[in-house]
C-alpha cells in the first residue's frame, strides 16, 4: 500500500507553519469573538481548579499540623472545609467539562463544513480519486479533523493551565523548601528555593530522553493511521458491493485481501508497541523515581526540624505537582505525536484542495445554444490520445445518438463535456442553461426516495402530487407512496431496471435544457424502453439531448448521429 514520503519528514520549522494553518483559522473566522470566549472561560475555570489546588495543599498543611498536635476541635472543622472544597471542585470540573465539550463541537462543526466545501468544490473530489494523489479523503475530514480538535484543545488548554500551575506552586515551593547548605572543602554552598532547582533539572533530564526515545513514533502512527484507513475502506467496499461479492461467491477472495491489508496494521502495530513501550518506561519511571526524589529532599530539612508533618504533606503534593508541570513534554508525549501526524494528514489532504485544475481542453460559452466541439483530443494521465473528434455541432433542441463500439470514447466525451475529464486538448463550446448527465447507473445518495428523485436540486422544490405523478410514469407506481419515508437504503432497495426507471421520472421532473444520456435503458426491457423514451420525447420536446447507446432500437427516437471509428 502506498505511503506519502511526506511522512518520513523531520518535524521542522515549515511543517509547524503548515500545522498551525490548519489549526489557526476559526479563532480569526466570522465565529472568533466566540470561540475566544469559550477558549477564555474554560481557562478561567482550569484557573479556579488550580486555585481549589492550591487550597487544598494548604489545607493538607493544617490538616495534618492538627493531627500531629491532637486539635480535635481543629480537625472537625477542617473536615467541614473539606466537604466545601469538594462541592466547589465538583461544581468546577463539571462546568469545564460542558463548556469545554461546546467549544469542542463548535470548532469541529465550523473546520469540517470548510473542509467538505474544499472537497466537494469544483469537483474536487472527484479529481483527487483520479489522480490517486491521496488515500482516504473522506476519512480524513471525519476522523483526522474531529482528533485534531480533540487534541488541539487538549493540549493548548493543558499547557496554559498547567504554565499557571507551575507559576503557582513554584512559589509555594520556594518559600517552604528553603535553603540548601552543604559544605565543599571549606566552601560553602547555599543553593535556596533548591526543591524548585531539583524538580526543573529532573524534568529537563526526562525531557531530553524521552524526545530521544520516542521520536520515531510520529512517523509510526503516521503510518498505521494510513493502514487502518485502508482496511476500513475495504470493508466498506464489501459492505457497498456485498450482492455481487456474493453472487461470485468471493468471500474467500475479499477475506484473503482483507488478511492481507490487516497484516499492515499488525506489522506496524508491532513498532508502534516497541515505541510505546520505550515511552512507558521513561513516562512511569520519572513519575515513580519522582516520589523517591521528592522524600530525598525532604529528608534533610525535616530532620533538622525545620519543618512540620504537615508542611511535609504540604511540600510532597507542591513538588508533585511542580514535577508533572514540568514534565508536561514527557506526559503528553504521545499526545503531541497523536497530533503531528494528523497535522501532516491534512496538510497533505489541504495541499490536494489546492491542486491545479486548468485543463488543456479551452471551454466557452455559445450564444446561439448549441454545443461546439473543435479539434478535441482526450488522453491519458500517460500522454497516450485515446478520443479524437475534429468537429461535432449540436444544435440547440436537437436530438443525437453517440454511437460505436466499446472503448471508443464515447463515455469520456460525455465527461469532457461535463468538465471532469482532466487531459486533452482542444475547445468546447457550451450553451447557457440547464445541463443534466444520466450515467448507466444513476446515483441515489443516503436519503429518502424523494430527494434521490429530485437529485441534485431539494425536494422542496417540488410538491408531493408532482414526485407522485412522475413515478407513475416511469412504472414506479408501487413506491409513488415512499417518498417520504425514513429510508436512505434506495441504493440497495431498487434494481438497476427500477433505479434507471427513475432516473427517467428524474429528467421529467427537473426539465434540463441539455440532457446527456449514458446507456441509460441498458438494464430495461424494449417494451419499458420505448415508454420512457416516447415520454421523455413528449414531456422534453425543446430539450437538447444527446444519447450514448449499443441498442440500434434507439435511432428512431434520434434525429442527429456521430459515430466514432
Amino acid at each position: 500500500m502506498r505511503l506519502m514520503s511526506f511522512a518520513h519528514k523531520n518535524f521542522g520549522l515549515s511543517e509547524l507553519k503548515e500545522a498551525w494553518s490548519i489549526v489557526r483559522p476559526w479563532w480569526f473566522s466570522e465565529e472568533k469573538w466566540q470561540a475566544r470566549f469559550l477558549f477564555l472561560s474554560v481557562f478561567l475555570i482550569d484557573m479556579g481548579i488550580v486555585g481549589v489546588g492550591v487550597w487544598l495543599t494548604n489545607w493538607n498543611k493544617r490538616f495534618f499540623n492538627a493531627f500531629q498536635d491532637y486539635a480535635l476541635d481543629s480537625v472537625w472543622i477542617l473536615l467541614a472545609e473539606f466537604l466545601g472544597i469538594i462541592f466547589i471542585g465538583i461544581i468546577s470540573e463539571s462546568s469545564r467539562v460542558y463548556l469545554y465539550q461546546t467549544l469542542q463541537m463548535k470548532w469541529r462543526k465550523w473546520v469540517t463544513h470548510i473542509y467538505l466545501k474544499s472537497w466537494l468544490n469544483d469537483s474536487t473530489f472527484h479529481e483527487i480519486e483520479q489522480l490517486h494523489s491521496i488515500d482516504n479523503a473522506d476519512q480524513r475530514i471525519s476522523e483526522d479533523l474531529k482528533n485534531m480538535v480533540d487534541l488541539c484543545l487538549h493540549l493548548s488548554l493543558g499547557f496554559f493551565s498547567n504554565l499557571v500551575t507551575l507559576t503557582t506552586y513554584s512559589i509555594i515551593i520556594w518559600r517552604i523548601s528553603g535553603t540548601l547548605v552543604f559544605n565543599i572543602s571549606s566552601w560553602t554552598i547555599q543553593i535556596p528555593g533548591y526543591m524548585l532547582w531539583v524538580s526543573i533539572i529532573y524534568a529537563i533530564v526526562a525531557s531530553i530522553i524521552m524526545e530521544k526515545t520516542g521520536n520515531k513514533i510520529v512517523n509510526v502512527e503516521y503510518e498505521q493511521q494510513l493502514y487502518e484507513s485502508d482496511f476500513r475502506f475495504s470493508m466498506m467496499r464489501i459492505r457497498e458491493n456485498s450482492s455481487q461479492i456474493a453472487i461470485s461467491n468471493a468471500g474467500d477472495v475479499e477475506r484473503k485481501i482483507l488478511k492481507g491489508l490487516f497484516s499492515n496494521i499488525e506489522s506496524n502495530w508491532n513498532k508502534f508497541k516497541y515505541f510505546t513501550r520505550k515511552i512507558t518506561i521513561v513516562e512511569k519511571g520519572y513519575t515513580e523515581f519522582g516520589v523517591l526524589l521528592a522524600y530525598l529532599v525532604i529528608i534533610p530539612r525535616y530532620f533538622s526540624r525545620q519543618i512540620t508533618l504537615g508542611s511535609i504533606m504540604q511540600l510532597t503534593m507542591s513538588f508533585t505537582r511542580i514535577r508533572v508541570g514540568f514534565a508536561w513534554f514527557v506526559f503528553q508525549y504521545k499526545r503531541l505525536a497523536s497530533l503531528r501526524s494528523i497535522c501532516r494528514r491534512l496538510v497533505e489532504l489541504d495541499h490536494n484542495f489546492n491542486i491545479d485544475k486548468s485543463h488543456n481542453i479551452d471551454f466557452y460559452q455559445t450564444k446561439d445554444g448549441s454545443l461546439r466541439v473543435n479539434d478535441l483530443a482526450l488522453s491519458l494521465n500517460d500522454g497516450r490520445t485515446i478520443v479524437n473528434i475534429p468537429n461535432l455541432f449540436v444544435e440547440k433542441g436537437s436530438k443525437w445518438m453517440i454511437q460505436g463500439g466499446s472503448g471508443k470514447g464515447k463515455t469520456s466525451l460525455l465527461k469532457a463535456i461535463s468538465g471532469i475529464w482532466l487531459y486533452g486538448k482542444g475547445s468546447i463550446g457550451l450553451p447557457i442553461g440547464q445541463m443534466m448527465f444520466l450515467p448507466q447507473e444513476p446515483y441515489l445518495p443516503l436519503a429518502n426516495l424523494a430527494t434521490a428523485l429530485c437529485y441534485p436540486k431539494s425536494s422542496e422544490l417540488f410538491s408531493k402530487e408532482q414526485c407522485e405523478k412522475v413515478m407513475i410514469l416511469c412504472g414506479l407506481k408501487h413506491y409513488a407512496n415512499n417518498l417520504y419515508d425514513d429510508d436512505s437504503t434506495w441504493s440497495k432497495k431498487l434494481s438497476p431496471g427500477e433505479k434507471q426507471r427513475l432516473a427517467f421520472a428524474r429528467c421529467i421532473l427537473l426539465k434540463p435544457d441539455y440532457l446527456f444520456m449514458d446507456e441509460s435503458t441498458s438494464a430495461l426491457d424494449q417494451e419499458m424502453e420505448d415508454k420512457l423514451f416516447q415520454l421523455l420525447l413528449e414531456c422534453l420536446s425543446n430539450t437538447t439531448i444527446v444519447s450514448v447507446a449499443h441498442r440500434r432500437t434507439l435511432d428512431k427516437y434520434h434525429t442527429c448521429f456521430y459515430k466514432f471509428n
